[in-house]
């Protein structure tokens, strides 16, 4: 593993950063949430026309820019530093892969390069608030996660056309906004209901920058109500969506599978975990910086109370725990990687769970850092003006939305047969299970 960055990746961290700290200050954010969106179109433009922000990690056959899932990481740091509300995270790390995954090359080449242009956004669309679980993060994504086929989740039906879907979800990513909808859906009944995947085209594409058909106050799908929620993290847009015999089509190729379906969810889970990981890596970086300014500033008793001993081992202890949790964030993206085309640059090397421990350690490390930015700030720290604000929620919000925390860990020893009775006996030399060497090497997994 060469862990020294590229001049290419160098560069597109430099280009990002330099844009968006002209385009994206707290009065920017603040003022882009506000917006029916809930983020700055035209900047989005602009990044993913100029930039390609949401094809990085696609193939250039497909419109993407052929890099890898790390160049997509190292996006999302600098995204996360601006605390950018976008659809990136939604159309980069959940939709798009997706889609490449298990989509027909007709699905592919229809939508792949509308998203990695930005002509058009996507999200995944998970009822009952079970993002982490559909995506094997904090638990196994077999069970009736979507539903069950009971009542509640949402329902599909053949019909003469396609299919039609009935159902809602809520704390949908981008869901009031997004043209491509990748819907997780029950069919079958309940005594032989499977989990599969549709796509809703909330829009279609309108020429180069434009959109009919979606959006807010315009109007879309029949039978498709799309609500934007009130949210504790503004920059993080959620929706609810109500769907009443809303037409869609499978996504992929004949009747579906529902083994493939619940392997390509886990695959998307660990580049989302990578992606995420990276952006709270970013935005506790901001806060970190921030705060050493301020106290630097901030005088009390005649001095900057920087000065003073224990404030100075309190913003040790936060650079400690921001460095490491980087380096599990880097790691996690290396893991995660492709070159662009699917083939993994690891071949099966990354150690199990790696994207959401560092997922686990990069929110954890945000809360830390953002409640210390609010208190050493003082009372300035409290107010709804200052940008510690932004920080806080955005630490709140996505371990709501993907967390908790404990659990991240949870699965991911579970994933490495930390707590195995058969794991301690093959360590013992003895048993079924892992090896004695994997058995002696799990815990190193843990402490990334």
């Amino acid at each position: 593993m060469d862990a020294a960055f590229t001049e290419e990746q160098h560069e597109i961290r430099r280009t990002l950063r330099e844009l968006l700290l002209k385009r994206c200050g707290p009065d920017g954010v603040k003022a882009a949430v506000r917006t029916p969106p809930g983020y700055d179109q035209e900047l989005w433009r602009e990044l993913a026309g100029r930039l390609g922000l949401p094809g990085l990690a696609l193939p250039a056959a497909y419109g993407g820019v052929g890099c890898s899932r790390t160049e997509l990481a190292l996006a999302c740091e600098e995204t996360g530093r601006a605390v950018l509300p976008s659809p990136l995270i939604a159309t980069a790390a959940l939709a798009a892969p997706l889609i490449l995954a298990l989509g027909s090359a007709r699905q592919r080449e229809g939508m792949l390069p509308a998203l990695a242009t930005g002509e058009l956004t996507g999200t995944l669309v998970v009822p009952g608030g079970q993002l982490a679980t559909a995506l094997a993060l904090t638990g196994p994504n077999d069970g009736g996660w979507a539903g069950g086929g009971r009542a509640g989740g949402i329902q599909a039906r053949p019909a003469d056309d396609g299919w039609r879907l009935y159902g809602e979800a809520g704390q949908v990513l981008a869901g009031h906004t997004a043209e491509v909808l990748v819907v997780a859906a029950h069919t079958g009944g309940y005594a032989r209901s499977r989990t599969l995947l549709f796509l809703v085209r909330a829009a279609t594409a309108g020429g180069p920058g434009g959109r009919r058909d979606g959006g807010p106050g315009v109007p879309g799908v029949p039978g498709l109500l799309r609500t934007r929620q009130t949210a504790l993290d503004e920059t993080r847009a959620q929706a609810r969506l109500e769907l009443r015999e809303v037409p869609a089509e499978l996504l992929g190729e004949g009747d579906g599978d529902e083994a493939a379906v619940t392997a390509a969810l886990a695959a998307t889970g660990v580049v989302a975990a990578a992606a995420l990981a990276a952006e709270a890596v970013g935005t506790a970086d901001a806060a970190l910086t921030r705060t050493v300014a301020y106290v630097k500033e901030r005088e009390q008793f005649g001095r900057p109370i920087g000065s003073f001993q224990a404030v100075q081992h309190r913003l040790a202890d936060l650079y400690v725990r921001l460095q490491a949790a980087r380096s599990a964030a880097y790691y996690a993206a290396w893991a995660a990687g492709s070159n662009g085309s699917g083939a993994a640059e690891t071949d099966g090397a990354a150690e199990p769970g790696a994207a959401a421990l560092a997922l686990a350690q990069a929110l954890e490390t945000l809360r830390t850092v953002a409640a210390e930015a609010v208190q050493l700030h003082g009372g300035i720290g409290f107010t709804w003006e200052h940008e510690a604000q932004l920080y806080f929620k955005r630490a709140a919000g996505d371990e709501l939305l993907l967390g908790p925390v404990h659990r991240l860990r949870a699965r991911a020893a579970e994933e490495a047969g930390l707590f195995a009775g058969e794991a301690v006996r093959a360590g013992a030399g003895g048993g079924p299970g892992r090896s004695g060497a994997a058995a002696v090497r799990a815990p190193e997994a843990v402490d990334i």
